[in-house]
C-alpha cells in the first residue's frame, strides 16, 4: 500500500500575503495598460469648425468622410438629402440618402458629385488617390465606387443588394428609417444581401466556399471570410499601395456580415483576401478603417477588439497597436517621416473619450489632443480623418454634422 505524499502546509498569514502578492501583480499590469493611453502628451491645436460655406439649398447631415486632392480642394461625403425607401409586401427598396460635396481650398462650395447615383445610400467614407481621383465607400449599398476628377465613374466594386427583409417598424411609413439612422449605424439589414447572393446566418461572410473546378463551390469559409471577390458587406474604407493595388476594409458589422481585408489589383481584378470574425492576430470585429504606409504595410482599424492590426501587402501579420482605446478613423500621413493618426471616437450615446491620438508607425504614441463634445474644437464621433499635411487635418464628425480643419502647434 503506497504511503500517501505529504505536502507542506501553508500558514495562515502566508495565504494572505500569497493573495496579496496575486492583486498587487494584477492591479500593476493594469496600470500599465492605462498609463500607456493616459500618459500621452496633449498637443496643443487650434480647429476652424465653420470653414465650410454650403448654398442655401444643400445642408451638411453626418460628415462621414472627407478628404483632400492635390490642389487643397476639400471632399465630403455626407449623410444627407432625400432618402426614398419603397415598401414591398416583404422587401424594402432604398434610393439616395447621400451626397458627395467639393469646396475650394477656402471652404467655398464648388459642385456637388454623384447626384443620384445608385449606389449613394448610407456614406461611409471618400478618399483621393495620388492621381486625384475620388473613391466614395457606402456602407448602405457596400458599394466602392471610383470617380474620375471630372467626376465621372470608372469603377465600381461590390453589387448593391437589390431589396433588403423589412424590419418590424417599417410598416409605420414608408421611409423604413428606425432609431439607430441618423446616430452612425444603417438600420438594421441595410447593408445585408439580397438572396441569391451567398447569404447565409452569417450574411455573406462565410456562406460559401471558393470555387471548385467546374464552377462547384467549396466548403463554407470561417464566419466573416466572405465569398472570394467583391462581394461586400458594410463596406468600411478602401487604400491604395504605390502600385495601384486596392485594398478594402469590407465588414463594420460584429456580429454578422464580413470580417475581411480583400486586396484587388488596380483594374478591379481579385487577388486575394484575409481574415475572419475573432479575436486573435489577423481576425477582425468591424473594421472601420485602412491605410497603407510607403513600404507597403497595411494598417486596419480593428474597432471590435480595440487595436490596430499591421499586415504586410499579402496579409502576413507584423504587429498590433492595442493603446489608443478604440480605433474608428485611422490615417497616415504622406512624406519622409509618416505619421499614424487615430480617432478614440466616443459612441453617439455618450461624450465618453473622443481624444484623437498622433502615432508613430511603430506605436509609439507623440500625443493626443481633443476630447468629445459639441462645441468648436470639440469632437462629436470622428468618422473620418484627413492628414495630407502632419499638422493640418480635416475631421469628419457624425454627432455634430461638420467638419473641422484642426491645426496642431506640437512642442518643438
Amino acid at each position: 500500500m503506497s504511503k500517501p505524499i505529504m505536502r507542506p502546509k501553508t500558514s495562515l498569514r502566508a495565504q494572505r500575503a500569497l493573495r496579496s502578492f496575486v492583486v498587487a501583480s494584477s492591479a500593476l499590469a493594469l496600470g500599465a495598460g492605462l498609463f500607456a493611453q493616459t500618459s500621452a502628451p496633449d498637443i496643443t491645436y487650434d480647429a476652424n469648425a465653420d470653414l465650410l460655406k454650403l448654398p442655401d439649398n444643400i445642408h451638411m447631415g453626418e460628415a462621414a468622410g472627407v478628404a483632400t486632392n492635390s490642389k487643397g480642394h476639400i471632399f465630403v461625403y455626407t449623410r444627407t438629402g432625400a432618402a426614398h425607401a419603397t415598401v414591398g409586401s416583404s422587401r424594402t427598396f432604398y434610393k439616395s440618402g447621400s451626397r458627395l460635396l467639393q469646396f475650394d481650398q477656402t471652404g467655398k462650395f464648388v459642385r456637388e458629385i454623384g447626384q443620384g447615383v445608385y449606389g449613394f445610400n448610407f456614406a461611409q467614407a471618400v478618399h483621393i488617390d495620388p492621381q486625384d481621383n475620388i473613391w466614395v465607400v457606402d456602407q448602405g449599398s457596400s458599394n466602392v465606387i471610383k470617380f474620375d476628377p471630372d467626376g465621372r465613374i470608372l469603377l465600381v466594386l461590390s453589387r448593391k443588394p437589390e431589396a433588403i427583409a423589412v424590419r418590424p417598424a417599417a410598416g409605420r411609413g414608408g421611409d423604413g428609417r428606425g432609431a439607430a439612422e441618423g446616430r452612425g449605424t444603417p438600420p438594421e439589414g441595410r447593408g445585408a444581401p439580397a438572396e441569391g447572393r451567398g447569404a447565409g446566418a452569417e450574411g455573406r461572410g462565410g456562406a460559401q466556399g471558393a470555387p471548385l473546378a467546374g464552377g462547384r463551390l467549396g466548403p463554407p469559409g470561417p464566419p466573416g471570410s466572405g465569398i472570394p471577390g467583391d462581394s461586400f458587406t458594410r463596406t468600411a474604407d478602401v487604400a491604395w499601395d504605390r502600385a495601384g493595388n486596392i485594398y478594402v476594409a469590407d465588414g463594420i458589422g460584429t456580429t454578422t456580415g464580413n470580417a475581411r481585408v480583400a486586396k484587388f489589383d488596380k483594374d478591379g481584378h481579385f487577388i486575394k483576401s484575409w481574415g475572419f470574425r475573432g479575436s486573435e492576430p489577423g481576425q477582425f470585429s468591424s473594421l472601420r478603417g485602412i491605410a497603407l504606409d510607403a513600404q507597403g504595410n497595411v494598417y486596419v482599424a480593428d474597432a471590435g477588439n480595440k487595436r490596430i492590426q499591421v499586415f504586410d501587402g499579402d496579409g502576413n501579420v507584423k504587429a498590433q497597436i492595442a493603446n489608443v482605446g478604440v480605433p474608428s478613423a485611422i490615417c497616415i500621413t504622406p512624406g519622409a517621416h509618416q505619421y499614424l493618426y487615430s480617432s478614440n471616437s466616443n459612441d453617439p450615446d455618450t461624450l465618453d473619450n473622443g481624444e484623437i491620438y498622433k502615432l508613430e508607425l511603430d506605436g509609439k504614441i507623440v500625443g493626443k489632443f481633443g476630447r468629445a463634445g459639441h462645441l468648436p474644437k470639440e469632437f462629436g464621433t470622428v468618422n473620418a480623418i484627413d492628414c495630407r499635411s502632419d499638422n493640418e487635418l480635416f475631421v469628419g464628425e457624425l454627432l455634430n454634422w461638420r467638419v473641422q480643419k484642426v491645426t496642431l502647434h506640437p512642442a518643438r
